[in-house]
């Protein structure tokens, strides 16, 4: 998603808040005890406990991430964040949860089945990011470098946590609101980690 046109990323944004509203509304049936019969996936209660550990892991993964970075000597390699797109990344951490830790997994065929397709759309989700390919004037550009590479691997690591999130044991009816409540924290993370080395704003 480009930076440079807010009212892309405002409509887009808007999108994932309204599906976020039509999910909530399967929530509440569902802890009511009344599922209802086309509810979006991940629309069920859970446990405090799944929560605390799915944020948890999020914020050692980010840890990681941003040490990895100073570690490696690219950290004045990374992009801009403008404040659209950080808002942008909040409510796209409902979206890209729903779609990815919702719909693109492969339950009720064993484990190896939720493993391997968590894994594959993993990969996927990780490729997804502009991190190793950028689209510009001239079409498709492949970008392999120490930054890209290290940056596609911690997208990679993430969407593994929060696949692990929702089908944690502590989280018996594999809920999303673990899912949400990680991704949302390790964006909130990436946008003050930016902001304090002076890469947000514009």
């Amino acid at each position: 998603m480009r930076q440079d046109n807010p009212l892309m990323l405002a409509a887009v944004a808007l999108g994932f808040l309204a599906q976020l509203g039509m999910w909530l509304v399967d929530l509440h049936y569902a802890r009511r005890g009344r599922p209802r019969p086309a509810a979006f996936p991940g629309a069920t209660p859970t446990t405090g406990g799944a929560v605390i550990v799915a944020v948890a892991g999020a914020l050692v993964l980010l840890a990681v991430e941003t040490i990895g970075e100073y570690a490696l000597g690219i950290v004045a390699e990374q992009s801009r964040m403008s404040i659209g797109f950080a808002l942008f990344s909040l409510a796209a951490a409902f979206g890209e949860e729903l779609v990815f830790r919702g719909y693109l997994v492969v339950t009720g065929r064993g484990r190896g089945w939720l493993v391997g397709s968590a894994v594959a759309f993993s990969a996927l989700f990780a490729l997804a990011h502009p991190f190793l390919w950028r689209w510009g004037a001239d079409g498709l550009a492949v970008q392999v470098s120490v930054k890209a590479l290290f940056s596609t691997a911690m997208i990679f690591a993430g969407s593994l946590w929060f696949y692990y999130a929702r089908f944690q044991s502590r989280n018996p009816a594999w809920s999303l609101i673990p899912c949400f409540a990680a991704h949302l924290v390790k964006n909130l993370g990436v946008i003050a980690i930016k902001a304090a080395q002076g890469y947000l704003g514009g």
